[in-house]
């Protein structure tokens, strides 16, 4: 049903713990980590619905630690890497733009709406002044590319960082295909494959769901950009808490039928 390049697809699935956006709260993270460690069970398989990155002020310390929790995850019961995914959420996707940022018509006007939303505190995480790319596209094509150039090889010399960017999935599902899980959205009148960013972007889409999307009867989204708080809808899902903007982390045990078995906050 799905292309593996784009989307996960878990395999022998049990349950599925999903975690809501992050946006660098490190402790949060750590505080359901410690909880997760406790409930983990044989088959049990765990997904990041993206925007680890972002607005938060720890933002290489939360990836330190999510490739610190891989490790645990896959020595506990001989897990495979597929068994632990990693979506791609808006803040990876503009962190991804910010490292072309020489290709940009607008390099200046790009930048300014980046920092908007919030990809500041990553450049910060990684000892970069966001004014410093301002002056750089000022200088031209050459000088913003040496300047891309040096934040990729900061994000580089931290490790796993700039390899877990790399492992991203726009989608996840069980291979049961009853649950779909995204970062922010989907559009309701494409299917699975021609989505493209919509998993990020269209988040008006996610609330019009009225039904099954497709084979899936339920989806889960891990970040609402209007910071309405938690949904469990019949048909879609909210996970968000307002992490990163003063609210909780919330990870939440789904069965493969859908439903929603515990949920920790933090």
């Amino acid at each position: 049903m799905g292309d593996m390049q784009k989307f996960a697809i878990l395999t022998a699935s049990h349950r599925i713990w999903a975690v809501s956006a992050i946006h660098g709260e490190l402790d949060l993270l750590r505080n359901i980590h410690a909880a997760l460690e406790t409930r983990l069970k044989r088959g049990d398989r765990v997904i990041y619905l993206g925007n680890f990155m972002g607005h938060g002020t720890k933002v290489s310390e939360t990836l330190d630690e999510l490739i610190s929790f891989r490790r645990f995850f896959l020595a506990r019961y001989q897990n495979f890497p597929r068994d632990i995914v990693y979506l791609r959420g808006s803040q990876e996707e503009m962190w991804q733009k910010l490292l072309q940022l020489q290709f940009a018509t607008d390099p200046r006007g790009v930048l300014q709406w980046m920092l908007d939303q919030g990809v500041g505190a990553s450049l910060q995480a990684y000892g970069f002044n966001p004014q410093e790319g301002f002056r750089e596209a000022t200088a031209g094509a050459m000088q913003l590319t040496r300047w891309t150039n040096k934040v990729r090889r900061a994000m580089q010399e931290k490790p796993g960082h700039y390899q877990i960017l790399g492992q991203l999935k726009r989608a996840a599902y069980p291979d049961n295909g009853t649950t779909l899980f995204v970062n922010a959205g989907i559009n309701p009148s494409r299917p699975l494959e021609t989505q493209k960013d919509s998993f990020w972007w269209a988040n008006k889409g996610f609330q019009q769901v009225k039904g099954n999307f497709g084979p899936f009867t339920r989806l889960f989204r891990g970040y609402d950009p209007e910071q309405g708080g938690p949904k469990y809808d019949e048909y879609a899902v909210t996970l968000d808490g307002g992490c990163g903007f003063g609210g909780k982390l919330i990870a939440a045990c789904i069965g493969l039928d859908g439903q929603v078995l515990e949920v920790l906050e933090s």
